[in-house]
């Protein structure tokens, strides 16, 4: 199971928003296991390592350089409800394959 994090600034209705663009987009790219939670950015900095995959806001990804260099996929999102730019930066991460191995 893919365990993915979506984090905003204040953790409600971005985050709430962005998970559910997340879940659209990891059904359409073929994932049948995965658990998305959301929260604030203070939140997910702090247990970021407990996650495969992590998004967030463009502008946020670099609170996240330590999990970014413990192996955690962290990808930055300029539009939180568009599923096809969630759908490309997953694909252009290279870590869809490994993703849907876990």
């Amino acid at each position: 199971m893919v365990k993915v994090l979506v984090a905003c600034a204040n953790g409600s209705g971005t985050s709430l928003m962005m998970k559910m663009t997340a879940e659209k987009s990891l059904k359409s790219l073929g994932f049948k296991e995965f658990d998305v939670h959301h929260c604030a950015l203070s939140e997910g900095k702090s247990t970021a390592l407990n996650y495969d995959l992590i998004f967030c806001p463009l502008n946020f990804i670099d609170m996240f350089k330590e999990a970014i260099e413990k192996g955690v996929k962290v990808i930055g999102i300029k539009n939180v409800l568009s599923e096809p730019e969630f759908k490309q930066k997953l694909e252009e991460s290279g870590h869809l394959e490994d993703l849907k191995n876990k």
